[in-house]
């Protein structure tokens, strides 16, 4: 038999535990980003993780733009091109490309492929008992783990989303182009419609995006427990919740920044 109570207290426990998983990433964030001040150098260890983290995920980042901004402009070419606003092609993939499709894309294929890696080294690192041979050694891990992995997500990820509009409104103009699309009006009208907000508010998001992704990333690998099943349910939830998180704090940026 349906009953109430029990439903109320499934949700009660599950709000109670979303506010001190929140607190928990807040204090986290905290301790990470009191190391920019403490005059300890991370510089080096920021770099080696922009590296892996940042560099070697153009690949994929740049082949998932090209057939979006592919995929997206075959289907405005369609539909403009039957009412005859062939000119607006340009402008409307630009708008989609700078201010949703680049930056959100991004951060998907980043959140899977860099917040498995970190989630699962550091909680490698975690259940192996190394975070706690560094605290033993007088190293804080917020300091010395998590803030060179959440500076290079942060600050890489908007370079990554800059080379993906790129791309993705180019490949875009390949298949305008080849619907017989003149190609001056496809930038002339990117021209007219875009405008210095829609592309800054795309590097906006991405960098916040960066931030989330490597914060929740690193929180969940700091949390695993319980050897190697353990890492793999942590990973997956860091990819989880940072998908979450990303598409949750697009809708709130849409809406604040166009």
């Amino acid at each position: 038999m349906f009953n109430v109570l029990t439903v109320f207290t499934f949700l009660g426990q599950k709000i109670l535990v979303f506010f001190e998983e929140f607190g928990n990433v807040t204090l986290l964030m905290g301790q990470t980003l009191s190391g920019l001040f403490s005059g300890k150098r991370v510089l080096k260890r920021t770099l080696d993780q922009m590296l892996r983290l940042g560099v070697h995920s153009l690949p994929i980042t740049l082949v998932t733009a090209s057939f979006v901004g592919m995929a997206f402009t075959l289907q405005v070419v369609k539909e403009f091109l039957k009412f005859g606003a062939a000119e607006l092609i340009g402008g409307v993939v630009g708008l989609a490309v700078w201010r949703e499709l680049g930056p959100l894309l991004t951060a998907v294929v980043v959140a899977g492929r860099v917040g498995a890696a970190i989630s699962a080294e550091l909680g490698t690192m975690k259940v192996t008992e190394q975070v706690e041979a560094l605290e033993s050694l007088s190293q804080e891990p917020a300091e010395f783990l998590v803030l060179p992995r959440l500076l290079a997500c942060t600050l890489m990820l908007p370079l990554l989303v800059g080379l993906a509009d790129i791309v993705g409104y180019l490949s875009g103009f390949l298949v305008a182009v080849g619907h017989n699309v003149n190609p001056y009006s496809y930038f002339g009208s990117a021209d007219s419609m875009l405008k210095v907000g829609d592309i800054t508010g795309g590097l906006i998001k991405a960098l916040l995006f960066g931030f989330a992704i490597g914060l929740i990333s690193s929180y969940m690998g700091l949390r695993a427990t319980g050897g190697a099943k353990g890492v793999g349910e942590m990973t997956t939830k860091a990819v989880v919740v940072s998908l979450i998180t990303v598409f949750v704090l697009n809708y709130i940026l849409s809406l604040s920044l166009y």
